[in-house]
């Protein structure tokens, strides 16, 4: 189980050691793509302040979505020429999505970008998001908005792995489940560096 974390231990671990990049298993099936050719986004990792510690909000994705219909996924999209930069992209798509104005967010970290089978190049943010705030869920982009407690996202024993062929290469998949939620894909790439970023000493 993972030690619970205070909103300033959280920066702490997070901004005092060095960033730790993805799972190189995890990345190979996306070795082939041209960089060049890839869009860029960004996501919002929001940790909210409750009364038994801190917790980390997902959305569930509107089912007819074309890329990742159904997944669960933090708040998050393409960047826009008009955002300027990607942690405004975060921002605004986090507005856009579930109804969290950007007054109440501060973001205090940024993960590297971590390149997608849709073609996209991602670029997390971590951020402490008011514990007051009131979602307004866009059902054209989000069918959920859930939290679940930071000390189950950061438990390694709770992330799991499998490895497949594909292409004749050996890759890895990371999922974790909580609850009714099952996690995987990007999200749960994302959680697995995370956790070797913020729990490398646990």
């Amino acid at each position: 189980m993972s030690p619970a974390f205070s909103k300033d231990k959280l920066i702490q671990n997070f901004q005092l050691h060095q960033t730790v990049d993805y799972h190189q298993d995890a990345l190979k099936r996306v070795a082939h793509l041209e960089t060049t050719s890839l869009r860029k986004a960004s996501v919002l990792i929001g940790f909210v302040e409750r009364g038994d510690g801190l917790n980390v909000i997902f959305t569930r994705r509107a089912k007819h979505l074309k890329h990742h219909p159904g997944q669960i996924s933090f708040p998050g999209g393409k960047f826009e020429p008009t955002d300027m930069t990607l942690a405004n992209t975060a921002l605004r798509e986090t507005f856009e999505e579930i109804g969290v104005d950007r007054e109440q967010i501060n973001i205090f970290g940024k993960m590297p970008e971590l390149v997608t089978i849709s073609r996209f190049s991602v670029t997390p943010f971590l951020a402490f998001v008011d514990e007051h705030y009131e979602s307004r869920v866009d059902p054209n982009e989000v069918d959920e908005i859930f939290e679940i407690p930071a000390r189950i996202v950061l438990d390694k024993s709770r992330l799991h792995s499998q490895k497949f062929v594909f292409n004749d290469y050996n890759h890895r998949v990371f999922g974790l489940s909580y609850k009714h939620h099952f996690i995987w894909g990007m999200t749960a790439q994302i959680i697995q560096a995370m956790q070797h970023h913020i729990m490398h000493r646990y």
